[in-house]
């Protein structure tokens, strides 16, 4: 449940009061959530309180506090020790000299958790899959301390332009760009130490940033992106080294496309250990059965976030040790 002062800060949302939700939709999320249904719904049509993440790869935490204070009202996020909820009288944080300098990074508070679980270290080599537009990239740039090795691809052009900006923007000095599907990244002979596999999704968390989702969504698309996800999963765990570390990870609440692809992969993967996921902050039970199947019992060390939990996105991470 939320707390009194988060219900405070929820603002709904305007034009939401008439907006249409399908009725397998509000089934398959009522089955989920039973009493939290209305919760649930109520977070994802409100506002989403705007978030930033430091760049110590060109200034201290400490500093961009300094900076940013007293204009804008800064919390940290218990998570993630560079991150901050950001408040004040405008919301184009966009455009502050900070942000154009590299200075900070406008991230959503859940999505700082993939390369805070993949525990970078100095000197690693690392590949995020499924890079664009940056975010986690940056965020894991920061981590290496433009050390080691940082391998970001995507598929789309577009994708990768933005991808190429933030990079620069942010000064990440050890990055190399491909552009590749992701599920025939092979035999580039490399094995990496850590690889991040934040995986295409339907998006289920990210109601709050884009209303369009409840439109979009339908159980065949869920279907279709599960297919994609376990070959991206698979193609980058041949990457690894053993004793190597894989987070997987989605901004989507669909069972399927979550523990059902993480379950899939622990059956057909001996080599493939779950680890459990250290969290600052409020977190749901992982769904151990969905529609009469029973998932692999590793799966309820994965981290599931609805938004109301945290008043975030939706998010969902799983982090595997290649044995």
């Amino acid at each position: 449940m939320l707390s009194e002062k988060d219900e405070r800060k929820l603002k709904r949302m305007p034009n939401t009061e008439n907006i249409f939700v399908k009725e397998n939709f509000e089934k398959r999320y009522k089955d989920l959530l039973g009493d939290n249904y209305e919760n649930f719904m109520e977070c994802s049509l409100s506002f989403l309180t705007k978030s930033i993440r430091a760049n110590t790869l060109k200034i201290s935490t400490e500093e961009i506090v300094k900076r940013l204070s007293p204009k804008w009202t800064l919390t940290p996020i218990p998570w993630c020790k560079e991150g901050f909820w950001i408040e004040g009288e405008r919301r184009d944080v966009g455009n502050l000299p900070e942000h154009v300098l590299g200075f900070i990074y406008i991230q959503e508070s859940a999505s700082m958790i993939p390369p805070i679980a993949l525990d970078v270290k100095e000197g690693d080599k690392v590949l995020d899959l499924c890079a664009a537009p940056g975010s986690k990239s940056t965020q894991i740039a920061q981590y290496l301390n433009n050390t080691g090795a940082l391998l970001c691809n995507d598929f789309l052009g577009n994708r990768l332009k933005a991808l190429g900006m933030n990079l620069q923007r942010c000064g990440a000095s050890n990055v190399v760009v491909t552009q590749a599907k992701g599920h025939r990244f092979k035999d580039v002979g490399i094995e990496f130490d850590k690889i991040l596999v934040d995986a295409p999704c339907s998006g289920t968390g990210t109601i709050r940033k884009s209303l369009k989702t409840l439109k979009m969504w339908n159980p065949n698309m869920v279907k279709r992106l599960c297919a994609v996800q376990r070959e991206l999963l698979t193609t980058a765990f041949g990457l690894l080294k053993e004793g190597g570390t894989i987070v997987y990870s989605t901004c989507t609440l669909e069972p399927e496309e979550d523990e059902g692809v993480i379950s899939d992969f622990l059956n057909s993967n001996y080599n493939a250990k779950i680890q459990e996921i250290k969290f600052e902050g409020k977190r749901s039970p992982a769904v151990t059965e969905f529609e009469e199947r029973k998932f692999n019992s590793g799966v309820s060390k994965c981290l599931r976030l609805w938004p109301q939990d945290n008043n975030t996105e939706g998010f969902f991470v799983a982090k595997i040790k290649k044995i």
